[in-house]
């Protein structure tokens, strides 16, 4: 019941004209976003966080605008996947198994609608358990000490990935480059400055967003410049799209699958460091196990296209379930709206459940009013959205930098900030080309003060004894989970990724 109490009160947040409009625009935004393939959910937060800055928005109505915009593109994913075979974003790569067959078969309507249904349905699921569980979670939380918060965060970092993860080595390798990034700046304890290599402007260290939109959405913009001459082999003027409602017994045949699919990726997203994609994974693989008994999968069955999308949409609102109780993102899309959060001064944990609890509720109230704005817009207005396939990146990257440059200087009103942006735009660019992931080192540079901080604690208290860090029932049981979450991928994520790998393949 005071669950219930508290969500109205969310409602009474949320259910403002201003936060009304920025769920609009924030869903609108993000379905965009997510449509067009190789920008995706965490790139198109990235890029309006420079605009919720710019207009003065309070903490609660930004994370409505980006938490809707984060929404809006796991929804926006399926469109490309579906009518052009490109996945909008890696999640969306299960959707074109059996979506872009039931294009060749001229039901690409019916497939975008179901998707949309699922999606729908896999959201609302993550949201009420996000509702439910997050609360529980800070029950919990509320017994750490530093000793178990530095344990939590190295279980975040060797679980980053999943057991989808393509080379740990390679994940190491950035989450330390992240860490580094985060001692830099004058030490709070002992006030030496560190790798400032003796210029006053890294004196209080580089700010994550600089960071995140450097990394994001400068880097977005040096890819299209290098591949600005290549041809995309689709042909994305035969885009048609003809009857969208399914027959009702196609929608009765997908219920169970969104239900099994919605669990699977809502616990799937819990997982620290899992995110949507293996969420969608899961639920197509389990789904093909359990309903492929005519060998339909992958040649246009409706349930190929509900389960993906149901399970990776449960996943996005599982992975805020972590960031909000624990303050560890679930996902790389949810490290930037911790970011978001803490460049407001709202520290994300236990705590923020009751120092403002206006932000936590007013956000779980404003996703479910997201999540029908999405499924009106993304039935009725499909045919809408398709047209943005046709959109050229080069109208698309000159907004993408604009945004990203008057965003950052109105922030900080620096021109040096801009030459760092830049140069993590560029490092960025030079990581995606040798296939490093991005994410660790976002995450690295969030969570390394924080994780730096706990650590001295745990020692301070201790007088110096490591072995502190592994008296607690709690600690144990999460440095368990850590080992496990690190060595478990080493056994089966070979076998794994070979299988994705030849999803691609086919695609």
């Amino acid at each position: 019941m005071e669950t219930i109490n508290f969500l109205l009160d969310g409602f009474d947040v949320a259910f403002t004209v201003q936060n009304i409009t920025l769920a609009l625009i924030g869903c609108f935004l993000g379905t965009i976003f997510g449509a067009l393939p190789g920008l995706g959910p965490a790139n198109g937060v990235a890029i309006l966080i420079p605009i919720s800055f710019s207009l003065g928005l309070d903490a609660a109505s930004s994370m409505i605008l980006l938490a809707s915009v984060y929404y809006g593109a796991m929804y926006g994913g399926r469109i490309s996947s579906i009518l052009i075979n490109i996945p909008g974003d890696e999640p969306a790569l299960m959707t074109t198994l059996d979506g872009y067959p039931m294009t060749l078969k001229g039901r690409a309507g019916e497939a975008l609608t179901l998707t949309g249904i699922s999606s729908f349905f896999g959201a609302i699921v993550a949201t009420i358990g996000l509702m439910f569980l997050a609360p529980q979670l800070v029950k919990i939380a509320l017994l750490f000490g530093p000793a178990e918060y530095f344990a939590l965060f190295v279980m975040a970092f060797a679980t980053l990935g999943g057991v989808s993860s393509n080379n740990k080595a390679k994940t190491v390798l950035a989450s330390m480059l992240g860490l580094a990034v985060s001692t830099i700046g004058v030490d709070g304890q002992t006030g030496v400055p560190r790798l400032s290599f003796g210029n006053v402007h890294f004196y209080d260290g580089i700010d994550f967003l600089i960071v995140i939109v450097g990394m994001f959405a400068v880097s977005e913009i040096f890819i299209f410049i290098e591949n600005k001459n290549t041809k995309s082999t689709k042909n994305k003027k035969n885009l048609i799209i003809n009857k969208i409602l399914p027959k009702l017994s196609v929608i009765i045949k997908i219920i169970p699958t969104m239900i099994r699919s919605s669990f699977l990726g809502f616990f799937a997203g819990v997982l620290p460091g899992a995110g949507a994609s293996l969420g969608s994974f899961i639920a197509y693989t389990i789904e093909k196990k359990i309903s492929n008994k005519n060998d339909t999968f992958g040649k246009g069955d409706e349930r190929g296209v509900a389960a993906p999308e149901a399970g990776n949409n449960a996943a996005a609102g599982g992975a805020l379930v972590p960031m909000l109780s624990l303050g560890v993102p679930g996902s790389g899309t949810t490290a930037v709206l911790l970011a978001m959060l803490m460049t407001m001064n709202i520290t994300p944990g236990p705590l923020l459940f009751k120092n403002n609890p206006d932000v936590v509720w007013g956000l779980i109230a404003a996703l479910f009013f997201a999540n029908f704005i999405l499924l009106i817009l993304n039935i009725p207005m499909v045919k809408i959205f398709t047209k943005i396939l046709l959109l050229p990146p080069k109208f698309l990257m000159p907004i993408v930098a604009m945004i990203s440059f008057v965003g950052i200087y109105g922030i900080s009103g620096s021109s040096f900030d801009l030459l760092l942006m830049i140069f993590f735009g560029l490092l960025g660019w030079l990581l995606r080309k040798l296939d490093i992931p991005l994410v660790p080192v976002i995450m690295g540079s969030i969570l390394g003060n924080l994780m730096e901080t706990n650590l001295r604690r745990a020692l301070t208290i201790s007088d110096g004894d490591w072995s502190y860090l592994f008296q607690s029932k709690v600690a144990i049981i999460i440095w368990i989970i850590t080992i496990v979450g690190f060595i478990l991928p080493l056994i089966i994520g070979k076998r794994i990724k070979s299988q994705i790998d030849k999803l691609k393949s086919k695609n």
